[in-house]
């Protein structure tokens, strides 16, 4: 017995050990952009315990290149996806947990095959499209492709598949209506969901790049993803100090939301995965 405990204490010492240097190596990129960031250029390669602090590299950055036309761009970006996702995700995962309708089974079965397609697979595709509707180099031709997303209608369709018809029978002898009962019994119990869906899109739009990098083509609808590669390419000097202070820049919302609401985040994705 005791060499049983002996044997778990060492094997969760070692899975720590190992969490705790996946870890670390998880965050170094983001230690040497703070390190060089924050110093002059001079120390941004080589580490000095007393190198001088300086916030100059920020505001370099900030003036080299529109950040604050990026940062809106990705805002409206953001939102926009994210409030329509937010509408035909639950309509369409309401459809399928409540509702019988021919080939109802075929309906799902497709948007489940949709999470198998990577983005990039379509990317020509959807290039195409975009340009025949006239929409090159535009905001909405960015996130137009990604405003029905699978992802979202299965796990929102799991989460409404658990609420007891109880409930909304309940509501049914209230005199309420289905979208009533929608918006009155099913969205508010679903609540956790929303949050860890809202959580992975904004995440997920906010640092795609490869789809905007290829249908934008002026400042007036890049995202920070793009323009911060472009701010960051060898023909336009090589500085890693203004670099990882643009690249600080643009992870800094996430980052800082991430600080601020890390326990509301795990008890989020937490009782969504329950469910």
């Amino acid at each position: 017995m005791i060499s049983i405990i002996k044997r778990q204490k060492i094997s969760f010492s070692i899975e720590s050990s190992a969490a705790y240097f996946l870890a670390f190596l998880w965050v170094l990129p983001l230690i040497y952009a703070l390190w060089a960031a924050f110093h002059p250029a001079e120390y941004a390669t080589r580490f000095e315990l007393f190198a001088p602090l300086t916030l100059s590299n920020f505001a370099t950055a900030w003036e080299q290149a529109p950040f604050a036309r990026y940062f809106l761009n990705t805002f409206l970006l953001v939102t926009s996806i994210l409030l329509v996702q937010f509408v035909l995700c639950t309509l369409a995962a309401y459809s399928f947990a409540r509702f019988e309708f021919p080939g109802k089974s075929i309906a799902f079965g497709l948007v489940l095959i949709q999470l198998m397609i990577m983005p990039e697979v379509l990317i020509v595709e959807n290039y195409t499209t975009m340009s025949n509707l006239g929409l090159v180099d535009s905001i909405l031709a960015i996130g137009l492709p990604y405003m029905a997303s699978a992802f979202g209608i299965f796990l929102l369709r799991q989460t409404f598949k658990t609420i007891p018809h109880e409930l909304e029978d309940a509501a049914k002898i209230e005199g309420c209506s289905l979208w009533q009962i929608l918006w009155k019994v099913y969205v508010p119990l679903a609540r956790p969901t929303y949050v860890a869906f809202g959580l992975v899109s904004i995440s997920y739009h906010w640092n795609n790049f490869l789809w905007p990098l290829v249908i934008t083509n002026s400042v007036t609808t890049r995202p920070l993803t793009v323009g911060l590669a472009i701010f960051g390419a060898p023909e336009s000097g090589v500085d890693w100090s203004i670099i990882t202070a643009g690249t600080l820049l643009a992870v800094a919302p996430l980052l800082v939301a991430f600080l601020l609401f890390q326990r509301q985040f795990v008890q989020s994705f937490m009782h969504a995965g329950i469910k």
